[in-house]
């Protein structure tokens, strides 16, 4: 396979938000708050602050290194989306007979009475992300500027109320994600 001699991303730096790159760490500030990352660079791959962007480069690059580049940039491109804007994913309450009851207690999302099962099942919320129930249109609001974080705990919440050993084309009770994306 052959190699790039130099492949580089660059992402701007939008106003009002500060992006500090010391080694493979960055850190970006923005008027929501703030995010650090550290990256696990293969050797050859660089990250540097140069006026008002964030160049991601490689020399001499194989595919892996590649990949390497655009990847990082993303990354440093959803911080400062998150930073400036922040993150909401909605999810829809599905029930057909039994009505399913949810609480937030802390660090967790409670959700009671699930297919009648008198056991509540917990899912997990992470840390930095907020959670809100909305009765009168069955949904699940999540939002947050840690795109990673944002996701984790709507996927958490999607599992938790996973139906197994029965014909999903028949039970389609759940908590499901029908939104995705930047919040407005």
């Amino acid at each position: 396979m052959a190699k790039d001699i130099h492949v580089a991303k660059t992402v701007e730096i939008p106003e009002g938000v500060e992006v500090e790159v010391h080694g493979n760490k960055v850190i970006v500030r923005g008027p929501k708050g703030e995010l650090e990352r550290e990256f696990a660079l293969p050797k050859g791959v660089m990250l540097r602050k140069e006026d008002n962007k964030v160049v991601v480069e490689a020399y001499f690059a194989n595919a892996r290194k590649r990949a390497m580049v655009g990847t990082v940039a993303a990354h440093i491109k959803n911080m400062i989306i998150g930073v400036t804007k922040g993150y909401r994913y909605k999810l829809k309450i599905i029930y057909s007979h039994f009505p399913i009851n949810l609480k937030v207690e802390g660090d967790k999302l409670i959700i009671n009475n699930f297919l009648g099962e008198r056991a509540p099942r917990i899912a997990k919320i992470l840390p930095g992300v907020k959670v809100t129930i909305d009765k009168k249109n069955n949904d699940i609001i999540i939002e947050g500027i840690d795109i990673e974080k944002v996701g984790q705990t709507a996927a958490n919440i999607e599992l938790a109320t996973k139906v197994k050993d029965k014909d999903r084309r028949k039970f389609m009770d759940g908590i499901y994600i029908y939104v995705k994306g930047v919040a407005e």
